[in-house]
């Protein structure tokens, strides 16, 4: 299935699909799930990248065990909206993705996701332990509750 866009991602997951948020790292992939109404992102784990296959069945296992209809990946653009290496990288690793997987995927843009989350978790006090083994994960959250903002699916934030 080819790179879609997030407008067309709706129509395309299957009723009651889930989203599976990815946070493509150089040496790490950060996961996080939708709810099946697509209101709520979870963190769910941090892959440890190793061999593309390996990493892709370990995909293959998440998306088969969380009934996952699609799949939205952050892009790292740079702050002025242009695309590197980086980009280029995740770009090639989606390619690479779905040629193994039959899913439907749209990038996020994912500026600051990480600051974001790592300045939240400096304001919970969490020691620099723990905010490396969950930044990833709370990243992908991250990106993946952005991208079902867009999706209009979420009530307005009362306040």
């Amino acid at each position: 299935m080819p790179v879609i866009t997030l407008s067309d991602l709706k129509s395309a997951l299957p009723r009651g699909g889930r989203l599976l948020g990815l946070d493509v790292g150089a040496k790490t992939i950060g996961l996080a799930i939708s709810d099946p109404g697509l209101t709520v992102a979870s963190p769910v784990e941090t892959i440890r990248r190793g061999k593309f296959t390996a990493d892709a069945e370990r995909l293959r296992a998440q998306i088969a065990e969380r009934g996952v209809g699609g799949l939205i990946i952050g892009l790292p653009v740079n702050m002025d909206g242009s695309e590197g290496p980086r980009c280029q990288s995740v770009r090639q690793f989606a390619r690479n993705l779905l040629e193994r997987v039959d899913l439907p995927l749209a990038f996020w843009d994912e500026r600051l996701s990480t600051a974001a989350v790592t300045r939240t978790m400096l304001e919970a006090d969490l020691s620099r332990k723990r905010r490396a083994e969950i930044v990833d994960k709370m990243a992908a959250a991250y990106i993946l509750q952005g991208a079902l903002d867009a999706l209009g699916r979420t009530p307005p934030a009362e306040g």
